[in-house]
């Protein structure tokens, strides 16, 4: 059988039969979380799951991530796929009870990276088993760091993906509030850009009996919260939405002091960079303005974070037409509307056509609607779905690398 012939429902069966490998790394991982840029326990099993494969490795400075480059052997058609899996944990403390949980306190694979890895590599095994039958080039990319911290973005300037340059990118992302094995997207904006603001407002502190002979920074902040909201609500167009949350105001010290200052910190999430631009020159304006009205003094900054995760209409009914294939009529569903979430792998879309999906891991015998989400320390997923990510990851690259976006 060639990678001309192998259809979805072939790839599926390919990763039946690697699923317990899978299951094991995914398990091995999960025991021993490892948070941010640096993960160097996790890069060790992976490089270890790939020993022996016909792979390239390269490596940056900036990050433990790495790409495995697998040549085809069927000749060159000039054509190059990327699939990205993501290698980092969250910092909270496991609650699953699970045999396999957490080792590491204040580390939990809350978000599934732990599978997701365990799928690529899963995806790179079979790929490299039919290398002579692959007409191009797949990169793999084991990337640390999605959690905040950037690690796409690193990877990008470490030039990892400069050679070869990938034409089309795509990845994987689990939820647990979705039917197991459905797979979840939408063209255009997936999910939306991530910015942090924060402010300091500069009043004079004093006696909480005497508030005439202070510059009371307390009502002034409320007044900057209230004002935010009102900016959303009334100058945002619905359509082209925006989130602005402050999650944190930090003040004071006992019942009768009044503060010197007050500190705002919240998230901007929008899924356009002009809303974004707007929102970022609003919040500035906004609080700097009214702290101004009433004799006190607002510093403010905005602590840029990811771009919009932009899915390309081509490589998403790509994904669409190999989940149809996979699963029927049951195995597309079409997000009516971006998720306010971000995911780094936005900084891989927004130099390369590609898209990203979910795939939907609902352990047996649950509502999808009211299981632990992501990022919850109860978190569980149905394992057995892993199988269906490896045959998405494999039917993507070939039919990517035979074809292109042509038949889409």
């Amino acid at each position: 059988m060639t990678l001309d012939t192998i259809d979805s429902t072939d790839w599926t069966a390919v990763g039946e039969a690697g699923l317990d490998e899978a299951i094991d790394l995914r398990r091995a991982i999960h025991r021993e979380p490892e948070i941010g840029l640096h993960c160097p326990n996790t890069t060790a099993k992976i490089k270890a799951a790939l020993e022996g494969l016909p792979l390239e490795i390269r490596e940056g400075s900036s990050t433990t991530g790495f790409v495995a480059i697998l040549r085809g052997q069927r000749g060159d058609n000039g054509r190059t796929v990327l699939l990205r899996g993501d290698m980092d944990a969250l910092p909270m403390q496991e609650e699953t009870g699970l045999d396999y949980a957490s080792t590491i306190p204040g580390a939990m694979h809350a978000c599934g990276h732990d599978s997701h890895t365990a799928m690529l590599v899963g995806a790179a095994k079979a790929l490299s088993a039919r290398a002579d039958s692959l007409p191009g080039t797949v990169v793999f990319m084991f990337q640390p760091g999605e959690e905040g911290h950037h690690g796409a973005r690193h990877m990008i300037a470490d030039g990892l993906l400069d050679e070869p340059r990938p034409d089309a990118a795509f990845a994987l992302h689990i939820t647990p509030n979705a039917p197991a094995g459905t797979f979840v997207g939408r063209p255009g904006p997936l999910l939306a850009s991530t910015d942090t603001v924060h402010a300091r407002i500069i009043g004079r502190g004093g006696h909480a009996a005497m508030p005439h002979d202070c510059a009371d920074p307390i009502p002034v902040a409320c007044e900057i919260v209230t004002a935010l909201q009102t900016f959303v609500a009334r100058r945002v167009p619905v359509a082209d939405p925006a989130v602005l949350t402050i999650t944190k105001i930090n003040a004071g010290s006992s019942h009768n002091i009044i503060p010197a200052e007050v500190v705002l910190m919240g998230t901007l999430r929008t899924l356009s960079e002009r809303t974004r631009e707007m929102m970022r020159a609003a919040f500035e304006r906004i609080a700097q303005g009214i702290a101004a009205a009433h004799g006190l003094t607002a510093e403010t900054s905005i602590e840029e974070g990811y771009p919009v995760t932009m899915n390309d209409a081509r490589a998403t009914a790509l994904i669409e037409r190999v989940a149809g294939e996979m699963g029927g009529a049951d195995g597309w569903n079409l997000m009516p509307a971006p998720m306010m979430g971000g995911e780094d792998f936005s900084y891989v879309l927004r130099d390369i056509p590609g898209a990203m999906a979910f795939i939907g891991v609902a352990p047996d015998g649950t509502d999808p609607h009211t299981n632990p989400p992501l990022h919850n320390t109860k978190m569980t997923i149905n394992e057995r779905v892993m199988a269906k990510g490896i045959a998405m990851h494999c039917t993507l690259a070939t039919r990517f690398l035979d074809r292109g976006f042509d038949e889409v």
